[in-house]
């Protein structure tokens, strides 16, 4: 939709659309959509929750497969376990990074640990897509994860910034990526400001709580703003505040999203659906159950 106000920094507004996951988890997707499909190299975001799982309830994501793309996870609240088709096992807490890159395929799984699963607890995060370069397309899968100690912090005033990935503020996250982004949590308090500069082609602001000030209007909960390019932008919290920054350099080219699958070749996407048809990305240790590719036609992507 078009910005509730009419400013030479804010080229876009828009409202995350509501979706359930397996399990019962509550997710907000603000890209993909119609009116912007990519911010930078960044394809997907959800905001998963905040949600309270009662005993014998939480996150259960059976196997499913990925190409074309890095999965990067973290968690404000809760916890997960991620299993892939490399035979990685890795929990993950609140302020920690998992960044798997699916290259030419991937499959893996995200559930809550049994021993939270059995107690009950709550999930609160984000996971985004970054879209590969296509020199990196074809590339071997990996998977990396690095704890909240390891990311760099910026403060300033009432503004606590985590840089999750790439560089911003003159700090580097040591998350590698295979494009020029940035990636930072921004914890607001009331009133706190936040400068955005121009030093990223394509930027972006997410609310994840709270609601701050942008050129001369209020970006609510939920909400997406994609800013003009060259423009500096100043963020202002109206309360205490979650705000997600993004963006980077744009790439070579546009990207096809179907399912869980991202290519610049409609082709390539053909083959994927064909191999995991076919169960030829690999199994997860120990896991027999997964999700079949859907049919007719899935929503544009899956969750995670």
């Amino acid at each position: 939709m078009s910005p509730p106000w009419e400013s030479s920094e804010v080229e876009l507004v828009l409202a995350a659309r509501s979706a359930d996951l397996p399990g019962g988890l509550h997710v907000l997707r603000a890209l993909p959509q119609a009116q912007r499909r990519m911010v930078g190299p960044f394809v997907f975001l959800d905001q998963m929750g905040p949600a309270v799982f009662s005993p014998g309830q939480g996150m259960s994501v059976l196997p499913h497969p990925h190409i074309g793309l890095s999965t990067v996870t973290y968690l404000f609240e809760g916890e997960g376990m991620h299993r892939d088709s490399l035979g990685t096992i890795q929990r993950i807490l609140p302020g920690d990074v998992n960044w798997m890159t699916a290259g030419r395929g991937i499959s893996h799984s995200e559930r809550t640990p049994p021993e939270l699963l059995q107690q009950g607890g709550t999930m609160f995060g984000i996971q985004i897509w970054v879209a590969l370069p296509k020199v990196y397309e074809e590339g071997a899968p990996t998977f990396v994860h690095h704890s909240a100690d390891t990311l760099p912090e910026i403060e300033d005033g009432g503004a606590r910034i985590r840089l999750v990935a790439g560089a911003l503020y003159g700090a580097r996250s040591p998350v590698k990526t295979h494009s020029e982004l940035f990636y930072a949590v921004a914890n607001l308090e009331e009133g706190a400001v936040v400068r955005l500069t121009a030093e990223h082609d394509e930027r972006a602001a997410y609310v994840a709580q709270g609601s701050v000030e942008v050129a001369g209007g209020v970006l609510q909960r939920g909400e997406l703003a994609v800013f003009q390019r060259g423009a500096e932008v100043l963020l202002r919290a109206v309360e205490p505040s979650r705000v997600l920054l993004l963006g980077g350099e744009p790439l070579e080219g546009p990207r096809h999203i179907w399912w869980n699958f991202v290519s610049s070749s409609k082709e390539r996407i053909e083959q994927a659906k064909a191999d995991w048809r076919e169960q030829r990305f690999g199994s997860i240790p120990g896991e027999t159950e997964f999700i079949p590719l859907p049919s007719p036609t899935p929503r544009p992507v899956n969750y995670p």
